[in-house]
């Protein structure tokens, strides 16, 4: 099964405006988009898609809070379209939908989309480095921190699934859609990845108990580690609240920082995922912060030399001297 990755995902909210207003500031380009939801885009096309919670044709709501209605998955070609619809059409229904893409559902209740991706290619540069023994990534007087530099996100990375039954869920992937296990996590779960990419994971799943069925997060790919700095950095200083980093994750490498949102989940930027091939070999650890994240650190007011900033947390102005102070 040649499948890619998600190419979209797809919310029924509440609040439209609040949910349209917050992939905006994240970063996502708004495309037809109206009062009733529409499609905001990263640079490749993939994309979050929002419609009402009782628009008509968006599969049938989990009977937890998730909000999220249904994943779609990008396949290479048609073929690949139709050898999923004829496997999955041996024990459940599958929709063919008006623009070409099939519906159905996996073992656990999640619905899912395929459909020939949409995804443009993109041709940017990744974040250049300096560093000693290694010719120069960037040249003389070319300077890599730029304060009004574009961090847009280019591509739907992932999306993580709390799950009841991780055996039942991870055997539907792997043996029915041809997924692979990754890594693993003791206690949570495996990271997955179809046959499409190479990026470490796609899917994530972790066991939990069932009212908590649903997405955890989702998260599209930056181009480097400088620029998810200054993504999340614009978005905490746009008043969204951070939850979880900015940090390195130990599974996949990526870097990560994760926000609270009004899609009922966690939404994160990415960077620098590793890749992997036929010939890797899962790892496994069991679950804690130390097999999550390799380093973590926490966003904070801006801090000088000469002390926090006026009214900042950790005393007034002068308090701190300097790295020596204590």
């Amino acid at each position: 099964m040649n499948i890619i990755g998600p190419d979209a995902l797809v919310f029924g909210v509440d609040d439209i405006a609040a949910c349209a207003q917050y992939l905006t500031d994240y970063g996502l380009t708004q495309v037809d988009a109206d009062a009733n939801g529409g499609r905001f885009e990263a640079l490749d096309g993939t994309a979050i898609i929002l419609a009402r919670r009782d628009a008509a044709g968006l599969p049938a709501p989990m009977a937890t809070a998730s909000m999220l209605r249904k994943t779609v998955y990008g396949v290479a070609d048609p073929a690949t379209l139709e050898a999923i619809a004829a496997e999955l059409g041996k024990d459940r229904e599958v929709r063919r939908l008006p623009d070409g893409s099939i519906e159905s559902a996996d073992d656990l209740g999640f619905a899912l989309g395929f459909q020939v991706t949409v995804r443009r290619a993109i041709t940017l540069a990744a974040e250049a480095v300096n560093a000693p023994g290694a010719p120069a990534a960037r040249g003389p007087n070319q300077v890599a921190v730029d304060e009004q530099a574009v961090a847009r996100p280019r591509s739907l990375s992932h999306v993580v699934y709390f799950v009841p039954d991780i055996a039942k869920g991870e055997a539907f992937y792997v043996e029915r859609l041809g997924f692979r296990c990754t890594d693993r996590l003791g206690g949570a779960g495996p990271f997955l990845q179809p046959a499409g990419t190479q990026d470490h994971h796609t899917l994530f799943l972790i066991q939990t108990p069932p009212f908590m069925q649903g997405v955890e997060h989702f998260t599209f790919h930056l181009g480097g580690p400088t620029e998810l700095m200054l993504a999340g950095t614009r978005f905490v200083n746009k008043g969204y609240q951070s939850f979880w980093g900015p940090g390195r994750h130990k599974f996949g490498s990526n870097w990560f920082w994760y926000f609270n949102s009004p899609l009922g989940c966690h939404v994160e930027y990415d960077a620098d995922m590793d890749l992997h091939d036929a010939s890797w070999t899962a790892r496994s650890a069991p679950m804690s912060a130390d097999a999550s994240q390799l380093f973590l650190f926490q966003s904070r007011d801006k801090w000088a030399p000469g002390g926090p900033p006026p009214g900042a947390a950790g005393g007034a102005p002068g308090a701190a001297k300097g790295p020596g102070a204590h």
